[in-house]
């Protein structure tokens, strides 16, 4: 998965600088998504995972699957990564591409993960507390998981904070182990 990661950055960076400078970051947003959504399939999977089929058949047959999604220049793009064998990446491509527009438009992806769900007033709080630390706007989206114990783990970013006691217990247990 991280290979295929430092595969899609570089295109994706290029993407989002040809995205930008044409003023059509939506339309290339919803062409790399259906790309990736196209890729996840599994007969598109086992299709370009099958040497036998040619890179630029590979590549039509999914400019075809995606319709009108896909212009010329999301076209070319199908193509180059089909040629280059980097269709797999597509998934990372566009999560990349969603990053360096979120960063773009001074906003972070953030997941809370808590013990037990939160409540309307505590999540505007940890949005407010995210919004002051970082100086972004916060997008949020939380989940339950009850091992947790207690508490809260963020992930922003590269930044995680874990608040949860089962982070604690572990930090006191090393602690002790010294």
């Amino acid at each position: 998965m991280s290979e295929q990661i430092t595969y899609a950055r570089p295109y994706a960076r290029a993407v989002f600088e040809l995205a930008q400078s044409s003023q059509r970051v939506d339309a290339w947003k919803k062409a790399v998504d259906t790309l990736a959504e196209l890729v996840r399939l599994p007969d598109v999977q086992t299709l370009i995972l099958d040497p036998r089929v040619p890179p630029l058949v590979q590549a039509q047959i999914i400019i075809d699957a995606g319709g009108d999604v896909f212009d010329a220049e999301s076209s070319n793009l199908v193509r180059l990564l089909a040629e280059n064998r980097r269709l797999q990446a597509a998934g990372e491509l566009a999560a990349c591409f969603e990053s360096l527009r979120d960063a773009a438009e001074g906003t972070v992806e953030a997941e809370a993960i808590s013990a037990f769900p939160l409540d309307e007033k505590q999540r505007d709080s940890l949005v407010a507390a995210l919004k002051r630390r970082l100086g972004k706007n916060v997008n949020l989206s939380t989940r339950e998981d009850p091992e947790l114990l207690a508490g809260v783990v963020v992930h922003a970013g590269d930044l995680v904070i874990d608040g949860s006691l089962k982070g604690r217990l572990g930090q006191m247990a090393r602690a002790m182990s010294r």
